[in-house]
């Protein structure tokens, strides 16, 4: 891969606008509180850039925090304002704002024991669920031999193997697609679940081998489904007419993006992606919002790169560089546990996913892990093999894998920026490769986390700043 050092003096900032975590304005305009009624926070990489916090800390601005897409393939860790540290997979990150409503629309699959274990494990840590979460009634059910499934389907395929969370996620979703899913509604209507899961259950098994069904199976998840039924019931809602209503009394709705744009079933690095759609457009199918009210879109970045499985991965670095980036970053899911794939930001990757979202700014989070590097690179563009340059990131796999880097070099900062709370203080080298950044690709960096915490102040550090 080609690596030079450039000099890249950014052009002079304007003069900042700082926010405090809680969003209170130091000087400038308020830019969380004049975030558009309609807003959404997505990730511009692989997933695992922070969005859960980005989306925790806004959600007192809004009066609902919805999600559109995926199921618990999703892991957005949050903390309290005592520090606590909250893993969540499917119910929504606004939860922690008492006021907030939180959605999990029709795009959504949703395992239930996994959606229970999550309320039971909010309550018992004093976060009141009641009233506070709405189920899509047209969203689809993921069932535990779903997860058998994506296991089998993981195993068949061998060296070529996607690397799924095995969670379910793709077969439950193959089961929308060929119309013999079963959605959050039909538990109102027992009388026909036997029929519906048998049918799903009898064509998991005649397509895998191993996957063991007969009756006594179908009558446990049955009986198992109508506990679940009686349950879940409070939660159903036809969410379509939830948010639209909202949007006609001008209430203020926040969208939370799983998974992220490089994963996304069309635009990323397929097969290797997750099976729905993790951008803009799905909050439009995942929700039944309408485009024309949709507005501020903030797309949440690392500082550098990551992801979790195979697939290609340009600025992945296999050395001592990356293997500091994961030990520094804590880069292991909180969804499966998995070490994650390091490398340095990827700008190339970075514009295609503003350019097909349309983001308005940026959340560029983690930026105190490069903290300890003294140089730090960015990958500004791709070569084919034989020198030719590429535009923009390509669809074509083969030629993914084979692209060159060219790289950025800038220099480091030296100093720990973790207890920073406002732009102006961060060291003038990170100053230089934020700027720079925004430069390259053309969308303007409004905030900046450097720590896994939501409030200053706390054993858990956290900032967010604009500039």
């Amino acid at each position: 891969m080609l690596s030079e050092a450039l000099s890249c003096p950014p052009p002079p900032p304007p003069p900042p606008s700082l926010l405090s975590v809680a969003g209170s304005p130091i000087s400038g305009p308020n830019r969380i509180e004049s975030l558009t009624q309609v807003s959404g926070v997505f990730g511009c990489q692989w997933g695992d850039e922070g969005k859960g916090k980005l989306v925790d800390i806004l959600a007192e601005h809004f009066d609902i925090v919805a999600r559109c897409q995926g199921g618990a393939n999703a892991g957005h860790t949050i903390y309290n304002a005592e520090g606590k540290k909250f893993a969540l997979h499917l119910v929504p990150s606004g939860i922690l704002n008492e006021d907030t409503l939180c959605v999990i629309g029709n795009g959504v699959v949703v395992h239930l024991p996994g959606l229970f274990k999550e309320v039971d494990g909010l309550e018992s840590n004093g976060v009141s669920c009641k009233g506070r979460i709405l189920v899509s009634d047209r969203a689809h059910l993921l069932f535990d031999f779903h997860q058998a499934v994506d296991g089998l389907r993981e195993s068949e395929l061998a060296k070529s193997f996607i690397g799924t969370t095995k969670r379910g996620i793709g077969p439950c979703y193959s089961s929308k697609v060929i119309r013999n899913g079963i959605r959050v509604g039909d538990l109102r209507h027992m009388d026909t679940l036997p029929q519906k899961l048998d049918l799903l259950l009898s064509d998991a098994a005649s397509r895998f081998k191993d996957f063991e069904y007969g009756p006594q199976m179908l009558r446990e998840e049955v009986e198992k489904y109508k506990s679940f039924a009686e349950r879940l019931e409070p939660f159903i809602a036809d969410t379509v007419l939830v948010v639209n209503e909202a949007i006609s009394e001008k209430k203020k709705i926040l969208v939370e993006g799983g998974q992220a744009t490089m994963l996304d079933i069309d635009f990323g690095t397929y097969p290797f992606v997750t099976s729905s759609s993790p951008l803009a457009g799905g909050i439009c199918t995942g929700l039944g919002i309408a485009p024309r009210v949709l507005g501020d879109l903030v797309g949440v970045v690392k500082a550098y790169t990551t992801r979790v499985g195979s697939g290609p991965f340009p600025t992945e670095n296999l050395g001592k560089e990356g293997d500091l980036l994961r030990l520094q970053g804590q880069e292991f899911g909180p969804t499966t546990g998995r070490p994650r794939r390091c490398g340095w930001l990827d700008i190339v990757a970075l514009k295609y996913c503003c350019q097909i979202n349309g983001f308005s700014s940026l959340n560029l989070t983690k930026l105190d892990v490069l903290s300890d590097f003294p140089a730090i690179q960015l990958g500004v563009a791709y070569k084919t093999s034989d020198g030719t340059p590429i535009k923009s990131f390509p669809g074509d796999l083969r030629l993914l894998e084979q692209v060159k880097v060219k790289y950025e070099v800038l220099p480091g900062w030296n100093t720990d920026i973790s207890n920073v709370r406002s732009y102006s203080e961060l060291p003038k080298a990170a100053r230089q490769y934020v700027e720079r950044i925004e430069e390259l690709v053309g969308v303007p960096i409004h905030y900046i986390g450097v720590g896994p915490g939501r409030r200053p102040g706390n054993s858990a550090h956290d900032s967010l700043t604009a500039h």
